[in-house]
Formats: structure tokens, C-alpha cells, sequence
């Protein structure tokens, strides 16, 4: 099939065209690599330079591919502003680049008659779960929707788009819902700039990079003080896209959490990638930042059972192991 992967020059939409090409696809990248990377662009895919908010340019590559004869099956999008803090500074950013700019795509498509959408949603759209006593930890897609940021608010007013188009327009969406990626696979890691992931910063302390890491709130209700979040390789993720867009072919709609089932609050990510790296990385204590939720956990059970994934890096040491490979292959490689 021939696939359209919006953002496919970033971290995830790039590890995604790649397994999207190692299946046997046709992938073109559409990306204005403000965030993105050429090199992260696979060597195989076409690439097109352009705006999500660009309807006409989105239109006429939709319609130019439907007259050489090879029309679109579908899209993957990636494409978005992901950054929670900044969010918080920056609100009517999020809501033009990740909410208005994305409609201009979803009027594109329906123009088009493309039917299939996978969509990057995020764990964010739940904002601060609320868990009866004694019962596990896990958030359920059935979760209440309320974020506490705009960046998840920017995510969920599209998945709201998404549902009536489905309705009114016969658009079939997978709305993925997912929590912390890491890891990396051979060739393509995490690679933002400026940085502002958990990971690639502690890696970072342990190349001499910088000097620390800083633990934002030592005072959260968990049980050392520091936010809990649910890691998943980025390569179980890119698995799980591909699951969904070949479900879209006998279903309208599915909406799924990805993640690993498992939560690490910061002070255990840190140990892990001691242990990984054999660095010290030192740390400082910062306060917290608005919009951070105390606990993020995903239950992917809904996916394992309807679509039968099975995530391949269960541990935290493996996803961080991983990352530590890629991260110094990059800059081992830079002159």
C-alpha cells in the first residue's frame, strides 16, 4: 500500500516509515523539518517538503498521486508540537500547529477520498487520572478525558474532529493513545533540538554533555516523591501503528493506549541508566512544573486482545540500552 507519514522526519514518524518500508509499503514523508530531521527521512521514501495547514499543497499531492495511478491508501500523522511545559507558556501555538493546522489535513483527505488515518495521540489527553483505593494503576481507554495542559488539549480536541468525521464521512481512524517512547532502533533514535526529553538528557549527563539532570517536583504522591511514567520502545510503538492501519481495512474506528504496562518514577529511569551506562549522573532538584501529572500508566490490553501486539522490550534497562547505543553512534559519528 502507499502511505502518506506526516512529521516522518522526527523520532517516531521516521522509525515508523522505516518498518512501514521494511513491510513492503510505498511511504512518502511529508515534513517542513522545523523539528525534524533529512537524515531521519528513510532513503527510500519520497519526501515532500510542506505544512500540514497547507490544504491546497496537501490536496494536490493527494490529487497528482490519485492521477499517476498509484493513489494514497492512507496516513500516518505525526506531524505536532510536543512539548507539555512549553504548552503551558504557549498555548495558541499548540492549538494552530496541532489542532487547526491538522484540520486542513483532515479536509484534504475527505476532498481525496483517502480513507485511512492513524493518528499520534498522546497519554496526555487524560490529564490527572483518578484511581478507586486498592485498584491498579492502569489507565483504561474508558478513562475521563481531561487534560491539564494544552498540548493534550490540542491532541484531544482533534480525536473529537476525528469522531464525527468518521461518522459524517466514513474517514476510519485509529486514535493511539501513547505514553513515554524511548530506545531507539539501528540507524534512527531521539534526536530533538533543543532536548527536553528524559532520557536523551540523562544520556546526555553521562557523555559529559552536561553537567546533571534535573528531577522537576520531589514532592508528588508516589513512593519517592518523583512523577511516574510508562516507557515504551519506540519500536513497539512504530509495531503498533502498522497493526492499526491494517485493522482500518475491516474496521471504522479503534482508539488504543500504548504503553508497557509498567511505571518508573524519575529516580528509577536515573538508576537504570546508571546501571546501563556505568556513568554517576548527578542530579538536581528542581520544583515541579504546572501541568505535570503525578502518575501516567498505560493498560494496553485493549490492543493486545483485538489486534494481538506484543511488545518486544518489556524492561527498562533494554529500552535505555538501546538509547545509550544510538545516543553514542551519534555523536561518536559528528565531527
Amino acid at each position: 500500500m502507499k502511505i502518506l507519514v506526516t512529521g516522518g522526519a522526527g523520532y517516531i514518524g521516521g522509525t515508523v516509515a522505516q518498518m512501514l518500508l521494511e513491510a513492503g509499503h510505498s511511504v512518502a514523508v511529508y515534513d517542513n523539518l522545523c523539528h525534524g530531521h533529512r537524515w531521519s527521512v528513510p532513503a527510500e521514501a519520497t519526501f515532500v517538503d510542506g505544512e500540514i495547514a497547507d490544504r491546497a499543497r496537501l490536496e494536490a499531492l493527494f490529487r497528482q498521486a490519485a492521477e499517476d495511478g498509484a493513489p494514497f491508501d492512507g496516513v500516518m500523522h505525526f506531524a505536532a508540537l510536543i512539548e507539555a511545559g512549553e504548552s503551558m507558556q504557549r498555548p495558541e501555538l499548540y492549538f494552530r500547529n496541532n489542532t487547526a493546522s491538522t484540520l486542513g489535513l483532515l479536509e484534504a483527505m475527505v476532498a481525496a477520498n483517502v480513507k485511512r488515518l492513524v493518528f499520534s495521540s498522546t497519554a496526555a489527553v487524560y490529564g490527572e487520572p483518578e484511581f478507586a483505593p486498592g485498584a491498579p494503576r492502569q489507565i483504561l481507554e474508558t478513562a475521563a478525558l481531561r487534560p491539564t495542559n494544552p498540548y493534550g488539549e490540542s491532541k484531544l480536541l482533534v480525536e473529537y474532529m476525528l469522531g464525527w468525521l468518521q461518522r459524517l464521512h466514513g474517514l476510519r481512524c485509529a486514535r493511539l493513545r501513547y505514553f513515554n517512547v524511548a530506545g531507539a532502533i539501528p540507524g534512527r533514535g531521539e534526536a530533538h533540538e533543543p532536548e527536553s526529553h528524559l532520557i536523551p538528557l540523562i544520556l546526555d549527563v553521562a557523555l559529559g554533555r552536561r553537567d546533571s539532570i534535573k528531577i522537576f517536583g520531589t514532592d508528588y504522591p508516589t513512593h519517592d516523591g518523583t512523577c511516574i511514567r510508562d516507557y515504551i520502545h519506540v519500536k513497539d510503538l512504530a509495531q503498533a501503528h502498522l497493526l492499526a492501519f491494517d485493522a482500518l481495512a475491516e474496521r471504522e474506528g479503534m482508539i488504543y493506549n500504548i504503553g508497557n504496562g509498567q511505571g518508573f518514577t524519575v529516580r528509577e529511569v536515573i538508576e537504570s541508566a546508571r546501571r546501563v551506562t556505568g556513568h554517576p549522573i548527578p542530579v538536581m532538584e528542581e520544583p515541579r512544573r504546572p501541568g505535570d501529572p503525578a502518575v501516567l500508566v498505560a493498560s494496553s490490553a485493549r490492543i493486545k486482545a483485538e489486534l494481538g501486539w506484543k511488545p518486544e522490550f518489556a524492561e527498562l534497562d533494554a529500552i535505555i540500552a538501546s538509547a545509550w547505543d544510538w545516543h553514542q553512534q551519534r555523536y561518536s559519528a559528528r565531527p
